[in-house]
C-alpha cells in the first residue's frame, strides 16, 4: 500500500516533472497547419494559437491570433482561430456576440470575408464558422451545420491533420447536442482522433479529441494511453493538464485525478489576471476535491474549499464560480457523512438542498428535511419548462428531491414508500449517460438507493444496486464498501473479502472505522 508520504512524493514529482516541460520550447504541443499568410511572423502566431486551441486554452489562445491580425490583417484563419475561443463547444453557447465581431473585423460580408481566403480550404474552415456563428436556428442546429461543413472540409482533405482534428471535435460537439443519439458521432470522432493520436502523438488535438469521444466507463480503456500523455504534450495549458483526469475517474484512478488537478490548478492560477474568467482554476478544483475525497484525504477536501472562497471573493459575478463553491462545500457534507444543516432559503441552491435535507434525516430533523425536500421539488419544476424530462438540469434535480424525500419517509417509519422514490430516482438516472467526471447529482442515485436497501436488510437487492453503480463510477469507495456489506450479509465470504480489499487499496492507511472494519474482516477471514 501506498502511504501518506509516498503520496505526497509522487503528487510533488508529478508537479515538479509538468513545471519542467512547461519550460521547454515545445509546451503546447506540435501541429502542421499550413496557410496562405505570406507573413511569418503571423504564421508563427497563428501556429501557437491553433495549438493552444486544440487544448481549449482560450484566453492564451486569443492572444496568438491577435499578434498574427497585428502582423498580416488580412490573415483569414486568424481570425477564424480567434472566432472559436470565446464559446467552450461542449457546453451551452455563452457568446455568439464578440465571435461574430471578430468575423466582421476580418470583412462586413461573406463574400468580403471569402475573398480574404484565397484557398477552397481555408474558405471551407471559414464557412464552417460562418454556419456556427451567423447560420440560422438555435445552437444544436448551428453546431451540426458546423459539423457538416467540417465534414466536408475533411472530406475533401483526407491527409490533413487540422482537418481530422477539427471534424472530430464538431462531431463530439454535435453530438452532445443530440443526447444519447449522438453516442454514435462521438465514436466516429474517437476514431479518427486516435488515428490522429496514433500518426502525431505530440499533435493535442489527437489526445484531446480521443479523451473527450471515449469519456464513459465503456470507451475509457481507449483513451488510457491518450490521457497519459495529455498533460505532458501541452503542460503550459491548464487544460491539457487536467483533461487526463475525465479517463482517470473512469478508471477510479484517484491518485491520478488529485494530482492532475492539482497541476491543473496551479497553471490556471499562474496564468489568471483581474478580470480574467476563474473558469480553468474552478474546474480543476472541482474535480480535484472529487478526487481527494474519493482517496479519504478530508483535509486536502476542504483546502480545496478555502481556495475555492477565495476565488468567489474576487469572481463572485461570474455564474461558474456561484455555483461551484456551494457544491464543493455540499460535497464535503455529503462524501465524509459530516452532518451539517443550514437554513432553507430562496437562494437555497440544490447542492445546499440535498446537502441539509439529508444532513436533517440523520441529525433527526424531519421538518428541515421535508423543508429541504420541498425546495428541490420547486427547483426541478422550474427547470424543466419546456425541456425534455431527463434533460441534463432538471434529471439531477429530480433525483434529487426523490433521495432526500425517499430518506426522510424512511426515517418516518414509511419504508416502502421512501425505498419507491429511491427506486424512481434510479429509473431517472439510468435514462441518462453514465457521468463524465465527478459525480452527478452529488450522492449517486443507485448507491443511495442501494445503501437504503442494506439498511432494510434487502441485501441481494442492495448488491445489484452497487454494482451498477461501480460500472457507472469505477472503484468509488462508498460503493464497494456497501458492497462488501451486502456481501457479507449474504454470507458470501469470499466475495466480501474482494471489495473490502479493494476499499483498503483506495484508502490505504485512513484512520477511518469503515477502513478498520475492513481491515477486521480481511484478518478474519484469511485462509
Amino acid at each position: 500500500m501506498m502511504n501518506h508520504r509516498f503520496r505526497a512524493l509522487l503528487l510533488a514529482a508529478a508537479f515538479g516533472l509538468w513545471s519542467q516541460v512547461a519550460l521547454g520550447a515545445n509546451d503546447v504541443g506540435t501541429i502542421d497547419f499550413p496557410t496562405s499568410t505570406h507573413s511569418s511572423e503571423a504564421q508563427a502566431h497563428f501556429l501557437r494559437g491553433a495549438t493552444i486551441l486544440h487544448s481549449f486554452g482560450w484566453k492564451q489562445a486569443i492572444s496568438e491570433f491577435k499578434k498574427a491580425q497585428a502582423a498580416d490583417p488580412d490573415f483569414a484563419m486568424a481570425y477564424w482561430g480567434e472566432s472559436l475561443c470565446y464559446n467552450h463547444p461542449l457546453i451551452p453557447e455563452m457568446d455568439r456576440q464578440t465571435p461574430q465581431d471578430v468575423l466582421t473585423r476580418l470583412g462586413p460580408t461573406l463574400d468580403a470575408r471569402l475573398a480574404k481566403a484565397p484557398t477552397a480550404r481555408e474558405q471551407g474552415f471559414l464557412l464552417a464558422v460562418e454556419a456556427l456563428f451567423f447560420g440560422a436556428g438555435d445552437i444544436k442546429a448551428r453546431r451540426t451545420a458546423y459539423m457538416e461543413a467540417m465534414r466536408d472540409v475533411y472530406d475533401a482533405n483526407p491527409d490533413d491533420d487540422e482537418a481530422a482534428a477539427f471534424y472530430a471535435l464538431s462531431l463530439i460537439s454535435a453530438g452532445g447536442a443530440a443526447g444519447k443519439a449522438g453516442e454514435r458521432q462521438r465514436v466516429l470522432a474517437g476514431s479518427i482522433a486516435l488515428q490522429l493520436f496514433a500518426r502525431e502523438p505530440t499533435h493535442p488535438g489527437g489526445a484531446h479529441y480521443t479523451i473527450h469521444a471515449f469519456d464513459d466507463p465503456v470507451h475509457a480503456p481507449l483513451a488510457l494511453p491518450a490521457a497519459r500523455t495529455f498533460a505532458s504534450i501541452a503542460p503550459a495549458v491548464s487544460h491539457a493538464r487536467h483533461m487526463p483526469t475525465h479517463i482517470f475517474i473512469q478508471h477510479g484512478m484517484w491518485e491520478q485525478v488529485s494530482a492532475s488537478n492539482q497541476s491543473a490548478y496551479q497553471a490556471a492560477v499562474d496564468l489568471w489576471e483581474p478580470g480574467d474568467s476563474a473558469g480553468d482554476m474552478v474546474h480543476a478544483l472541482d474535480w480535484g476535491q472529487y478526487g481527494d475525497l474519493q482517496l479519504g484525504d478530508y483535509e486536502r477536501a476542504a483546502l480545496w474549499i478555502e481556495r475555492m472562497q477565495k476565488i468567489a471573493a474576487q469572481n463572485s459575478a461570474q455564474p461558474r464560480v456561484a455555483a461551484t463553491l456551494p457544491r464543493v462545500e455540499a460535497r464535503l457534507i455529503i462524501e465524509t457523512r459530516q452532518w451539517r444543516t443550514q437554513p432553507v432559503v430562496d437562494t437555497s441552491t440544490a447542492p445546499e438542498l440535498l446537502a441539509t435535507g439529508l444532513s436533517a434525516v440523520n441529525l433527526d430533523d424531519p421538518a428541515l428535511a421535508e423543508q429541504a425536500s420541498m425546495a428541490l421539488a420547486r427547483l426541478a419544476e422550474r427547470a424543466a419548462g419546456n425541456e425534455s424530462f431527463y434533460n441534463r438540469r432538471t434529471a439531477p434535480l429530480l433525483i434529487m428531491e426523490k433521495q432526500v424525500e425517499g430518506a426522510r419517509l424512511i426515517a418516518n417509519g414509511r419504508a416502502e414508500l421512501g425505498l419507491a422514490l429511491l427506486a424512481e430516482s434510479v429509473e431517472i438516472a439510468d435514462q441518462r449517460s453514465a457521468p463524465r467526471g465527478a459525480a452527478n447529482p452529488l450522492k449517486p442515485a443507485h448507491e443511495f438507493y442501494g445503501e437504503a436497501l442494506l439498511a432494510a436488510s434487502r441485501p441481494g437487492d442492495a448488491v445489484r444496486q452497487f454494482e451498477v453503480q461501480l460500472m457507472r463510477t469505477p472503484n468509488r469507495p462508498l460503493s464497494l464498501l456497501g458492497l462488501a456489506r451486502s456481501y457479507v450479509a449474504l454470507g458470501d465470504e469470499e466475495a466480501a473479502r474482494e471489495q473490502y480489499q479493494r476499499l483498503a487499496n483506495v484508502w490505504q492507511s485512513r484512520d477511518f472505522p469503515a477502513l478498520r472494519e475492513a481491515d477486521v474482516y480481511l484478518a478474519a477471514t484469511q485462509g
